[in-house]
């Protein structure tokens, strides 16, 4: 009995030891979260994603999507590829190998599909599937975590990166940490040369511009909110909040071409994760933790359409995440939204006309 009782004992010694003093690849900081209104008023949980019809990606990962003209549909997995869809969501092919993991992507001017690669940088994919690498790197350092983008009428791309201390595969330990090193970034075709618009972001995330291009949207995805950046008018290089204090966190963004915006929202908060933020001691025994048990995104399906100045006017759901769950991208192409996603072999299609929808 008395040696059960002392190997308990150690057992629980050796327990407490490492959850105090085992090294963590983080630094943790303090940070006071937002107050949630939780699923309530304008972001009251319903079931409308429950009418999305999935499409066959043949492989998993299809974080973001990307229509062509054409209405040829486009996303990247994990495996490195870039795989097309026809019009009618059928007919999986391969069009590209990036050789590293593609998120952001979205089609310039010219026919070409620009790609946040985590792993190689800024890419540009020509229609013929030749990949060219545009930035893999800034003042001779290279991105950690190249994460999503939008492009203008000039070609310049708006991209993210997303931190500057954490690859993809830790990108938890960045949310905790929260240092803020995520970055918004603009690449200019006629240099070939890369510059910082934003910086001191919480894993900056998805990007999209204003259909005038007088602003561009970046999330910043542990801290809750998105932000804007002016880049024209008498405000010029000021940022703001666009909105904030979401009650999950806030991945892709991107713009329907008239003025409205589609977030998507990975996973609601975790308010274990809340009330650890200010406790950097705490934060740093969470991590320290075995991946299976750390606080992990919850299987939840969540878009929100905002208007110009950042207002919720639509809020689309499924709790149960049986049909959507995951979503990082919410895309708007002719009469359909598509949903990308953090796992799993298909993207969402969504009728975006309210009376399609019900």
């Amino acid at each position: 009995m008395r040696r059960g009782f002392l190997a308990a004992g150690i057992l629980v010694a050796l327990a407490a030891l490492y959850l105090a003093a085992w090294p963590v690849p983080a630094e943790p900081v303090a940070w006071q979260p937002p107050p949630s209104s939780g699923f309530t008023g304008m972001y009251a949980a319903n079931h409308d994603l429950a009418a999305a019809e999935a499409l066959d990606v043949g492989g998993n990962g299809p974080e973001d999507v990307a229509v062509a003209a054409d209405g040829r549909i486009y996303t990247g997995l994990d495996d490195g590829r870039i795989v097309r869809l026809g019009a009618d969501g059928r007919g999986v092919e391969t069009f590209a190998r990036t050789g590293g993991r593609p998120l952001g992507l979205r089609f310039d001017a010219t026919g070409r599909l620009m790609v946040a690669d985590t792993q190689r940088g800024l890419l540009a994919v020509a229609p013929d599937g030749g990949v060219r690498v545009l930035a893999s790197g800034l003042d001779g350092k290279p991105f950690r975590l190249t994460d999503d983008l939008d492009v203008g009428r000039d070609g310049t791309v708006y991209f993210s990166d997303a931190s500057t201390r954490f690859h993809l595969g830790d990108s938890i330990a960045d949310v905790v940490e929260h240092r803020a090193t995520g970055r918004l970034l603009a690449y200019d075709p006629a240099t070939g040369t890369t510059r910082v618009l934003l910086d001191g972001l919480c894993f900056a995330n998805g990007v999209a511009l204003a259909p005038d291009e007088s602003f561009v949207l970046v999330v910043e995805t542990a801290c809750y909110r998105v932000r804007r950046l002016w880049l024209r008018g008498e405000r010029r290089g000021a940022s703001e909040e666009f909105i904030g204090a979401l009650p999950a966190f806030p991945d892709g963004v991107t713009g329907d071409g008239d003025g409205h915006f589609w977030v998507a929202l990975v996973s609601p908060r975790n308010p274990l994760l809340d009330a650890l933020h200010p406790h950097p001691a705490l934060k740093r025994a969470l991590l320290r933790l075995p991946m299976a048990v750390r606080p992990g995104p919850k299987h939840y399906g969540f878009v929100l359409e905002l208007d110009g100045d950042g207002r919720v006017v639509r809020n689309l759901q499924d709790p149960d995440g049986r049909q959507v769950a995951f979503v990082t991208n919410a895309v708007a192409a002719g009469p359909w939204l598509y949903l990308g996603r953090l796992e799993g072999h298909f993207v969402s299609r969504f009728p975006r006309a309210r009376d399609m929808a019900r």
